[in-house]
């Protein structure tokens, strides 16, 4: 086994790596020969991966009769945690927020796709009365954002079509309930359009606009986007920011190292 540049991969990493996505993708915890199904990996193979994890914090078990059920810890989360503080996202999109932010006058963030939800890991807030419910580490569905489907109209097949059995209805005026095929004739209409929309959906009266962002690889690393009244993201104001949300993803792509 090798990659593009013609190196050695480990058998060994891959089995575990494999194992410990099976784990964190499954609904429920799952008993070894489960797992080892659901990996495509030895059961004995498994078994190693599984107690080595467990040493080491990334999983534990429950003992139910003679089974043992396992699943993943929240130390993962504390290793992505890290990972976006090494990254600095936040930092390097601050002022393009800011910016945007006041053009519009409404709050901007920047959102990243973790399994299937958006994670909203910077904000720029306008100064008024109305403070809208976006903040920092909020967490929602991945579909019922203009954030997460402007991620998702740029993921990969392989990647794409896990999250399409998670699809989430809203509480909006607008909701429909989850559709796949529905769902892909958006993400088809935001690549078309250079950015996505939700009006009304996720709940009543709001409204958001974004635009993803690539990395040197050139794979969708997140987007930015907007969030108001639905009455307002109409018109002439929506085309603006329209504009803006796609302006400040192709300055983090190019701060980022992506040429395309």
């Amino acid at each position: 086994m090798s990659d593009a540049s013609g190196k050695a991969a480990s058998p060994a990493a891959d089995r575990t790596l494999t194992v410990l996505e099976a784990l964190m993708r499954a609904e429920e915890p799952l008993t070894l020969t489960a797992l080892a199904k659901t990996a495509g990996v030895p059961l004995a193979t498994c078994a190693s991966i599984a107690y080595t994890l467990e040493q080491r914090g990334y999983a534990v078990r429950r003992v139910v009769g003679r089974s043992h059920f396992w699943r993943p810890t929240l130390r993962l989360y504390g290793l992505a945690i890290e990972l976006v503080r090494k990254v600095d996202l936040p930092s390097l999109v601050q002022a393009d927020l800011r910016r945007l932010a006041e053009s519009l006058g409404m709050p901007a963030h920047v959102g990243i796709l973790e399994d299937a939800s958006v994670v909203y890991v910077a904000k720029a807030s306008t100064p008024g009365f109305v403070q809208f419910d976006t903040y920092r580490g909020k967490v929602a569905p991945f579909d019922l954002t203009a954030l997460g489907r402007a991620i998702a109209a740029h993921l990969p097949e392989a990647e794409l079509k896990p999250l399409l059995s998670r699809l989430s209805r809203g509480v909006g005026p607008n909701a429909v309930a989850p559709d796949a095929g529905r769902f892909l004739a958006l993400l088809a209409k935001v690549r078309a359009d250079g950015y996505a929309i939700e009006s009304e959906e996720e709940q009543a009266e709001i409204a958001c606009l974004a635009a993803p962002f690539f990395d040197a690889e050139g794979a969708v690393a997140g987007a930015v986007g907007v969030t108001g009244f639905a009455r307002q993201l109409v018109g002439e104001k929506r085309k603006a920011a329209a504009r803006g949300v796609v302006q400040v993803g192709q300055e983090v792509s190019r701060r980022l190292g992506f040429a395309g």
